[in-house]
């Protein structure tokens, strides 16, 4: 009894792999064809952007262009598999082991299977290569394990990852050449040999230039503690920054001094150094102008008094 079950269920595995096999065929067929028709007006739309100088559209466009190319070659193998696998099902049926016959045509359909998701008979036939051969089988197929023996050509039609330089430079040619397009491909070439900025170190700190800083006297008003003490190289610690407090001219620097009460950074640099005589000679300006205001002052006190008196004489 229990060998005429096992006919019965590889009976019943046979013709459901050939039914899913032969949908598979035609739906390849079906898909080759609309692929076909789209791949024309997909090249015929890059040439006419070489033709108008759009030449970064035409960049971008051509790896979709050449996906679609390698899926197409990647179908047509898999017609040919499914229909060699199709013929020797009843070999399949009447052997425990996968024939070594049969082998990449299996393990490719296994491989081929979740990666095409516009065939899902395909997946059926996966499945129904899972019971026959056991999980482990599938593992080693869909892992490309070195003891597999999945098609080549349909691994590389089938990865997911951008296609080089050389392959995408030669396809514009051939579709420049394929609608009779003049086109000088140097500029696409400098475009591809240039190799993508290392941002993994990111930016190097930019070094703040020599300034006059200036630092408030420990006397300061508590409401004007918003200017932090900062070192003369403006760094604090590690990481540079701006100053909080405006940075002034030489010539701007005493008014500043005598209203916050401040003095210089001695230990400034050698640039600063430089401009001693012209903060002397501003000094010495200063004290000048403030004599004079000193005695304006006093002499529109004394026109102001003068005028109080002849108002009271009066």
């Amino acid at each position: 009894m229990s060998l005429l079950n096992q006919l019965f269920n590889r009976g019943l595995l046979g013709a459901k792999c050939k039914t899913c096999l032969t949908l598979a065929i035609s739906r390849i067929k079906l898909l080759q064809n609309k692929r076909d028709g789209q791949l024309k007006l997909m090249r015929k739309e890059i040439a006419q952007f070489l033709q108008a100088g759009q030449e970064a559209i035409a960049r971008i466009r051509v790896e979709h262009v050449i996906r679609e190319q390698n899926i197409w070659a990647a179908y047509e193998i898999l017609e040919m598999f499914c229909e060699f696998v199709l013929a020797r099902v009843p070999i399949l049926e009447s052997q425990r082991e996968c024939p070594a016959e049969l082998r990449e045509a299996v393990a490719s359909i296994i491989f081929a299977a979740p990666r095409c998701s516009d065939l899902p008979d395909l997946l059926h036939v996966r499945n129904l290569f899972a019971a026959k051969y056991g999980k482990e089988f599938i593992s080693a197929a869909s892992e490309l394990r070195p003891d597999t023996s999945v098609n080549r050509t349909i691994i590389e039609k089938l990865s997911v990852s951008a296609p080089s330089p050389e392959v995408k430079l030669n396809t514009l040619n051939e579709i420049a050449a394929e609608f009779n397009v003049i086109w000088d491909s140097s500029k696409t070439e400098t475009e591809f040999s240039k190799k993508p900025e290392d941002l993994l170190n990111g930016t190097k700190p930019i070094a703040a230039p020599p300034q006059a800083y200036l630092r408030p006297d420990t006397r300061e008003d508590p409401s004007n503690q918003e200017h932090s003490t900062i070192s003369t190289n403006g760094k604090q610690g590690n990481q540079y920054f701006q100053p909080t407090m405006p940075l002034v001219a030489p010539s701007r620097i005493e008014p500043l001094i005598k209203d916050h009460n401040v003095e210089p950074v001695t230990d400034i640099k050698s640039t600063i150094s430089q401009s001693s005589d012209v903060l002397l000679r501003a000094r010495t300006a200063i004290a000048a102008a403030e004599r004079a205001s000193a005695a304006a002052r006093a002499a529109a006190q004394l026109v102001n008094v003068s005028s109080s008196k002849v108002e009271n004489l009066d």
